[in-house]
This record gives C-alpha cells, sequence and structure tokens, in this order.
C-alpha cells in the first residue's frame, strides 16, 4: 500500500499531489455541507408550497375580517376628537389647533392623522397619552416631538402625530 502510495507521489509530483487533495477535500466539502442545506432547502420550498396551498390563506382573511370588525366602531370621528379634547383637559395639558388629514389605507380601511401641538409638563404629557391610547381604541401615536424652551421650564411643548384608524363607512 505504501509503494503504491510512494509511486503515486512519484508519478504525480507535489502539484498533481495537491490537486488530488484539492479534490478530496472538495468532495468532502459537497457531501458535509452543500447536500444538507439542498436538502433543508428543498425542505422549506415544499413546506412553502404546502403553506400557500393550505389553511394559511382562509386564516389570514379571519384575522383581516377580525380586524375590521374591531376597526369598525359605532363612534364617529368627532366623538373621538371630542373625547381626545376631554382627556386633554382632564389631564391638564393645554391643545392649540390642531391639523387634521384623511388617508385611504387600502379599499376598506382609513386613517384619520392629527398633527396636535400641546403644552404640559412631562407627567401631564404621558398621562394624557396613556389615557388617550387606552380610551380610544383606534388611536394610535406615530410621533412625538418635545422641546423645552429653557432647562428651568417645567412646561415642555410637544407635537404629537396621531392616527384615528377606521373603515370607511
Amino acid at each position: 500500500m505504501t509503494e503504491t502510495f510512494d509511486r503515486m507521489k512519484q508519478d504525480l509530483g507535489p502539484l498533481g499531489l495537491a490537486a488530488v487533495l484539492l479534490l478530496a477535500a472538495a468532495a468532502a466539502f459537497y457531501a458535509l455541507a452543500v447536500q444538507p442545506l439542498q436538502e433543508r432547502s428543498r425542505a422549506m420550498q415544499a413546506a412553502l408550497e404546502r403553506g400557500e396551498r393550505g389553511a394559511r390563506p382562509g386564516q389570514v382573511s379571519g384575522k383581516l375580517d377580525e380586524l375590521y370588525r374591531y376597526l369598525d366602531r359605532a363612534e364617529e370621528r368627532t366623538d373621538w376628537l371630542a373625547k381626545l379634547h376631554a382627556i386633554g383637559r382632564a389631564t391638564g395639558v393645554q391643545t392649540r389647533s390642531a391639523t387634521y388629514r384623511t388617508h385611504a389605507a387600502g379599499d376598506r380601511l382609513e386613517r384619520y392623522e392629527i398633527v396636535l401641538p400641546v403644552s404640559g409638563t412631562y407627567a401631564q404629557i404621558r398621562d394624557f397619552m396613556k389615557r388617550a391610547l387606552a380610551e380610544i381604541p383606534v388611536l394610535s401615536l406615530d410621533q412625538m416631538s418635545l422641546k423645552r424652551e429653557k432647562r428651568s421650564d417645567e412646561r415642555v411643548q410637544a407635537e404629537l402625530r396621531l392616527t384615528l384608524h377606521g373603515v370607511k363607512k
């Protein structure tokens, strides 16, 4: 056996021997790394195809219908705005004139964006947002910017970007 190896070493030379070793390493890499990954890829592809043809679309449709039912409230937009204003007064937050915009968010959904400048202490603004989000279930806080004129000021100026989500009627 060693004679065969010695003779092969002599016939191939150092470059040929390196090529044979490289070929053996490539075969081992293919068997140990590439094949398992290919099998995993095939299994994932099969699972994905089963998921697309299985019960998934019905599940998504059911969840979407549930979302529409949740957002379809008896209250009108003006009721939510009045409630938001009342929460501001109750928490001591001073609200100034706001800007409003309506956006369609798909076939059945709509968004009513509100930019609301307010002022109060940090605790008052935090309480206002906590109560507003708890009492108005279709409201989301999209962005909040806080600004204080001087370090010693207790009052904070804030610009709140809120969205009322709903179903088109």
